[in-house]
């Protein structure tokens, strides 16, 4: 027989109460994990291993092993048993920490905290938040941005998740939401709901549209996020690294809400099918590049915004037309390439990794034009692609293994 010191009674005690785990589960887990020792420290089989009895003393921690009846602990268990308890307690202490900080998060999902880049793990950063560590994976992280260690970033809680290490708290930076959380921070009309952001389309690291109302007389909304000298709207580009914000009044009137959600562009004709949620805008030719946005960025966001497709004309000699729904996604966009460089890609109809590496070489020099380093940014940002591709898939098969892990172990629980 093996007697356990105080402290672990007494750590058994502690974690029933303040950690809200019973007894029975850390005495029943004991159990097993000194199965578990019996089997690899003395040489006993799986199949023997159901003969022999372990049985846990919730009142003084003496731990016994029995088989048929008498008793079967081995020489020198004592120790043995006691550092399997108290590993076996400390790891309780573990999960029902992190057990609580996640249940503490799941009520602030929604929100936004700022917090501390901590680590990296592969493509994703961990980021430390307080009296927990979220993590950011690559698909929520702006591709255009560089994170540092111990650098402080604004980031939206987006959803607990289960992961090949268990649940984890994901955080974001490029939800829509987030742009949203930062005018709220930093517009106290925003904050108070005086002024209220009615629609976000977003394309992350690069440019943000926000319609605005008011809902109380007397309150300009644009002019309340801009702030005096536009030193409102500053501090949250600031915030996002310098992506670009357009803010627009909503309306009710739909023409003259896409009319605003397509500027810098003016004097525009518009006809509206509202059946099937369609606009077909005449441009006056000097205002059409303006309308459409390097690569199509503005008409795309302005569809995104109100929710309609939009076809674009000019009403000159220029023939020019882009259609589009606002619902593009370009793979060209998890490269992080400068807004620049990749608006100019865009224009010439290159939105795949595929497409860019057939084609890059051969537009080096008016690349280099737009940015000196741009050739080398695109090799290496095609590089970075295929590692993350790679280490996406090594992540989803550890994930699919930890999963299967997981229904064995609860299978094996029901079978005891």
């Amino acid at each position: 027989m093996a007697q356990i010191r105080s402290d672990f009674t007494l750590a058994l005690t502690a974690i029933s109460s303040e950690r809200g785990i019973e007894p029975e589960v850390i005495i029943d887990s004991i159990k097993q994990a000194i199965q578990a020792a019996l089997r690899r420290d003395f040489d006993i089989s799986e199949e023997e291993i159901d003969a022999y009895e372990v049985s846990v003393d919730g009142e003084t921690g003496a731990i016994s092993v029995k088989k048929d009846g008498k008793d079967a602990t081995p020489a020198g268990f004592g120790r043995i048993a006691a550092q399997v308890a108290k590993q076996v307690i400390l790891q309780r202490v573990r999960e029902a920490e992190k057990d609580a900080i996640i249940s503490e998060y799941e009520g602030k999902i929604g929100t936004m905290l700022t917090g501390m880049v901590l680590r990296f793990e592969g493509p994703h950063v961990v980021i430390d938040i307080g009296r927990g560590q979220a993590l950011m994976p690559t698909t929520e992280a702006i591709a255009n941005e560089y994170y540092r260690l111990n650098q402080r970033v604004a980031v939206y809680i987006l959803e607990i998740r289960e992961t090949y290490k268990g649940k984890a708290i994901i955080v974001s930076r490029t939800a829509p939401e987030l742009v949203k959380e930062l005018f709220a921070r930093e517009v106290p009309e925003v904050g108070s709901g005086a002024v209220e952001i009615v629609a976000i389309a977003r394309e992350a690291g690069h440019r943000t549209k926000l319609a605005v109302k008011s809902t109380q007389d007397g309150v300009d909304p644009v002019g309340s996020c801009v702030g005096q000298k536009g030193v409102r709207v500053q501090a949250v580009i600031n915030e996002l690294n310098g992506e670009k914000i357009d803010i627009v009044e909503y309306s009710d009137k739909i023409k003259d809400y896409i009319s605003s959600a397509l500027a810098p562009a003016e004097n525009l004709s518009v006809e509206i099918d509202e059946k099937n949620l369609q606009a077909t805008i005449t441009v006056p030719e000097d205002q059409l590049s303006l309308a459409i946005g390097k690569g199509g960025q503005n008409a795309r966001l302005a569809a995104k915004l109100t929710g309609y497709k939009i076809d674009l004309k000019g009403d000159g000699k220029d023939t020019t037309t882009v259609s589009t729904t606002g619902k593009e996604e370009f793979e060209l966009d998890s490269l992080g390439l400068s807004s620049k460089i990749r608006n100019h890609l865009l224009e010439k109809d290159i939105t795949t990794v595929k497409k860019l590496e057939a084609k890059h070489e051969s537009m080096e020099d008016e690349i280099r034009e737009i940015d000196d380093r741009g050739p080398v940014e695109i090799v290496k940002a095609i590089a970075r692609f295929y590692k993350r591709r790679d280490q996406a898939k090594e992540e989803a098969e550890r994930l699919k293994r930890y999963q299967a892990e997981k229904v064995a172990e609860e299978k094996e629980r029901v079978k005891k």
